[in-house]
């Protein structure tokens, strides 16, 4: 019985073997890469993606400290946002016992026209360390 049954499965997988081979084997659409069409499809958003990214403010750092002697706690802080060129802006906050300021900066290139603090060239230079 079990030899019946091996020899209908045999005859079985051979006629859809031969099926398949007679009506062809339809393979996916392809690009001019040569990749099927979902992977071409995939690359191409990928690229879009990363295209996008570059305007992204995606260096960061934020440098603590105290801005004077006689207040602790490092309440005072420069905060870098960049992106993938160095464009982006330096916010610093300083804190002191009876008021608090806060400044912007623009950075064009990893640099500023306006003169920074070194606890704002320090935010400046760890973001660019943390590119990805």
């Amino acid at each position: 019985m079990a030899v019946v049954l091996a020899l209908l499965a045999l005859v079985v997988a051979v006629a859809a073997l031969v099926v398949a081979l007679r009506h062809g084997v339809r393979r996916p659409a392809a690009d001019e890469e040569g990749l099927p069409a979902d992977a071409a499809g995939l690359r191409r958003e990928v690229a879009a993606l990363r295209a996008e990214a570059v305007g992204a403010l995606r260096h960061l750092a934020v440098v603590r400290y105290d801005a004077f002697e006689e207040m602790g706690g490092r309440l005072s802080w420069s905060l870098a946002l960049l992106d993938d060129s160095g464009d982006g802006v330096v916010l610093t906050s300083i804190r002191g016992r009876n008021e608090a300021r806060t400044y912007a900066k623009s950075v064009v290139r990893w640099s500023s026209d306006q003169e920074l603090s070194p606890e704002e060239n320090e935010a400046v230079g760890h973001a660019r360390m943390a590119r990805s």
